[in-house]
């Protein structure tokens, strides 16, 4: 066969990024069901906070598993750059560095380690150096989050709930995919930045463990009876023509007054990274602890009587894409950043319907040297393209061509489609044509549009309204949980280790 030359694999780019239903969102007592919302090219830092590889998490997981930070680990020299320190030029800790106890709860130690690594994923997650100065910004706050997190799992723990490695691979694969992270990719990223593969795992195992302990918390009240789902309905419908809002929120806890300094400190340094364009959603999932966290704090559509009354006035007067200031509200210090304003009753926009196939590459494509496996792939995808004419026939090749993409991705709201060249092809492609190929770096998705349609988006239904009424329950809920966990805890800070 004759070489192709390496134009062949320089089409558009358009990166799948799997994201929250456009309508709806799913409730925080289950993880996020994510459907393709947009297509965009994404880099290694914009979702280092969970993404990650199954083969990350493949080590046996006996029940119930102490989280890693509960033994003292000091980086060893694989971890470290150049001249012995960390990327981003914070020293590193190496075997022999004084490791330290920065705090003990109920007997189980917190290291200056433990800190560390959690301050160095969060400066990968963002994008920024990790610099002494930020890291002194960061680790009173990063202390605290550890402490309600070793707090929560031993919670986990005293109920017996136990999170399946394949939990955690799903969710973080989940996550990948929304971000337009290749499966895997990140491994030897966190690596090469002196972070260690458990501190991300061990994250992601608390909050996984946390939703099952709140669902079990909730008892009966996760069951939503229709007549409340009918009543939320009623007041929405005398609501009609009113102002409603797409919020994402980074809730940060203060449990003591004395910590208020902190954490505003804190919020400002999450705040700068975000103006400078860090990913709002990594910040949320990393740092936010409330129940939308691992959904990148989105609270979806809601009221301004939803709200906190402080947050409330500030949302109404933001422009979108704005990050706010930190908002004083009950228990803490809130960040918002408003998605998108309507008018409720009120949304009229085109949905698309789609189906597709994607054909991954074993490698990363190098498109001046693609491999045989890729140059495979994209004949695959020209025969696909030569032999498909409707829906139907392309979900036949998909279940021939079986892959870890949802062949129905489910509906997508054209005018939130990015970038604008994919959004422009959704809208003007023939019904069931295929696409050109879209090569991305770590395979070749084809697509088909089934249909277009005008929808009034604002109209809720009874599945949403559950979904929304089931999460202010979980979220009231954990907040109660959290608060008498830390009163009936033994703490000890120490501020300068021991």
């Amino acid at each position: 066969m004759p070489a192709l030359p390496p134009a062949v694999f320089r089409p558009i780019v358009f990166r799948p990024i799997v994201s929250r239903a456009i309508v709806s969102r799913a409730s925080s007592i289950s993880p996020a069901a994510f459907r393709i919302a947009a297509f965009r090219s994404a880099s290694v830092l914009a979702v280092a906070t969970l993404a990650l590889s199954a083969a990350a998490v493949a080590a046996p997981n006996p029940a119930p598993q102490p989280t890693v930070a509960q033994t003292a680990r000091p980086a060893t020299s694989a971890q470290t750059g150049p001249g012995g320190t960390a990327a981003g030029g914070a020293p590193a800790s190496t075997p022999g560095a004084a490791v330290r106890i920065v705090a003990v709860v109920n007997g189980d130690v917190i290291s200056n380690v433990d800190v560390d690594e959690r301050a160095k994923l969060f400066a990968l997650s963002t994008g920024q150096p990790l610099t002494p100065d930020v890291l002194d910004r960061l680790r009173p706050q990063i202390r605290r989050q550890l402490v309600d997190e070793r707090m929560q799992m031993q919670e986990i723990q005293r109920r017996h709930i136990i999170i399946q490695d394949k939990q955690i691979a799903d969710a973080i694969r989940s996550i990948e995919t929304r971000n337009g992270m290749p499966a895997g990719a990140l491994r030897q990223k966190l690596a090469s930045d002196g972070i260690g593969l458990r501190t991300l795992v061990d994250q992601i195992r608390t909050q996984l463990g946390w939703i099952q302990v709140v669902r079990e918390q909730l008892g009966t009240q996760v069951d939503i009876p229709p007549a409340v789902v009918a009543e939320r309905q009623r007041m929405l419908e005398q609501q009609t023509g009113k102002p409603e809002y797409r919020v994402a929120e980074i809730f940060i806890p203060i449990d003591d007054p004395t910590s208020s300094a902190d954490a505003q400190r804190f919020a400002d340094t999450v705040i700068t990274q975000l103006r400078a364009g860090a990913p709002f959603s990594v910040a949320a999932s990393q740092f936010s602890q409330s129940q939308a966290a691992l959904e990148g704090g989105e609270l979806g559509w809601v009221q301004p009587n939803q709200l906190d009354p402080q947050v409330a006035q500030i949302v109404a007067e933001m422009p979108e894409g704005a990050v706010s200031n930190p908002i004083k509200v009950p228990g803490g210090l809130a960040i918002v950043t408003l998605q998108g304003k309507r008018e409720i009753g009120h949304d009229i926009g085109t949905i698309i319907s789609l189906r597709q196939v994607f054909l991954p590459f074993s490698t990363p494509l190098n498109p001046q040297e693609p491999t045989a496996q890729q140059r495979q792939a994209l004949d695959k995808a020209h025969a696909i393209i030569a032999s498909v004419h409707s829906c139907d026939q392309m979900e036949t090749v998909a279940k021939e061509n079986p892959s870890t993409r949802p062949v129905n991705p489910g509906d997508i709201r054209a005018d939130r489609v990015n970038p604008e060249a994919f959004r422009q092809m959704l809208s003007t492609i023939a019904l069931g044509q295929p696409s050109q190929p879209l090569v991305a770096a770590d395979g070749i998705t084809v697509i088909v549009v089934c249909s277009r349609e005008q929808k009034n988006l604002a109209a809720a239904n009874a599945p949403e309204l559950r979904a929304q009424i089931l999460e202010e329950r979980a979220e009231l809920a954990a907040r109660q949980l959290q608060q008498s966990l830390r009163r009936q805890a033994r703490i000890d800070m120490r501020s300068s280790g021991a």
